[in-house]
């Protein structure tokens, strides 16, 4: 399942036979290449703060969860391309290029009196796919500890490429109801303060060079849950924050340039996309089955998300 977030990266490139641009000019290079992949670092930050949770509900002492998700991002056609204009050194008679995550023909781009073409890209599909593993644990005074875990895999995916993922991340839920004095617990709902981290890094091909990609999430909410005979209906409103390192060059083996088709970037480059601090909003359904769950939620922020998730509950 880990190859369906490769999935998204796939690009059918047109080449031409022109002389490539060079940059080697490192803070043009990194303002070049933080607006075309974008959409791809942010993504994944907003992506990985996801699946945390189904319930507001934390478990009894040693009662325990674990469940499979899927989480897809669905990226807006804004996200989907961008105007070289917007970058210092670059103009274009176009003003629109798609993303790596965008479809259509690569704009004409002047750089230093050279022009060069960008990628005609066709993906076979513009969204991004995460699976995770989660896990949750009660501990003392209706706390629970949760975590999640991918090991390294190594992947090939044929015409894709190769590459590898892992991933970690903590967190916790905590009721807050039960320091309301004398009504706190009868109120028939259910309130909790979340938080959790998770880290991931990734070594991924884009249009066929290996580059790497460390993504950090962090979010925080406030869920409120309410139980009706088998379902749970659940919402929360939090806040989100992501940061992404993209790395190409010497420390993955790279030759000596990043090509997007024409342009010719000098390696080594690492850079860190703009940190993303955005409120979020949540609303989602599990229904069990005795110890088997099944559910469904949906994140509204500026990247938002859906997840479904599979999992085993006890107490």
């Amino acid at each position: 399942m880990l190859r369906f977030i490769i999935i998204s990266l796939l690009v059918f490139v047109s080449f031409s036979s022109k002389s490539q641009v060079i940059v080697d000019n490192v803070n043009d290079a990194k303002s070049f290449l933080q607006a075309y992949l974008n959409p791809l670092g942010n993504g994944l930050g907003a992506i990985n703060n996801n699946g945390w949770y189904n319930t507001a509900r934390p478990h009894k002492l040693l009662g325990f969860d674990a469940t499979v998700s899927l989480s897809f991002l669905n990226l807006s056609n804004e996200q989907k391309s961008f105007d070289p204009n917007s970058i210092s050194n670059f103009s274009s008679s176009s003003t629109s290029s798609p993303t790596i995550l965008g479809k259509g023909n690569g704009a004409i781009v002047e750089y230093q009196g050279e022009e060069f073409k960008l990628p005609n890209q066709d993906p076979l599909f513009s969204i991004l796919v995460l699976p995770n593993l989660n896990l949750g644990l009660g501990i003392f005074k209706k706390t629970e500890i949760n975590g999640r875990f991918i090991p390294n895999y190594k992947y090939e995916a044929g015409f894709i490429g190769k590459g590898e993922i892992n991933m970690w991340g903590i967190g916790f839920k905590h009721d807050l109801l039960q320091w309301i004095p004398i009504i706190g617990n009868t109120i028939p709902l259910s309130l909790s303060l979340q938080a959790a981290h998770t880290q991931m890094t990734s070594k991924i091909s884009i249009l066929d060079q290996p580059v790497s990609m460390d993504i950090q999430a962090t979010n925080i909410n406030l869920i409120i849950s309410k139980n009706i005979l088998m379902l749970c209906g659940y919402a929360s409103i939090g806040y989100n924050s992501s940061s992404t390192t993209f790395r190409a060059g010497e420390n993955i083996t790279n030759p000596d340039n990043f090509n997007l088709d024409e342009l010719e970037i000098s390696l080594p480059i690492e850079m860190e996309f703009e940190t993303v601090n955005e409120l979020r909003g949540n609303i989602g359904l599990k229904l069990s089955l005795a110890v088997i769950t099944v559910s469904a939620n949906h994140t509204f922020s500026e990247y938002p998300v859906t997840t479904i998730g599979v999992g085993a509950s006890l107490r």
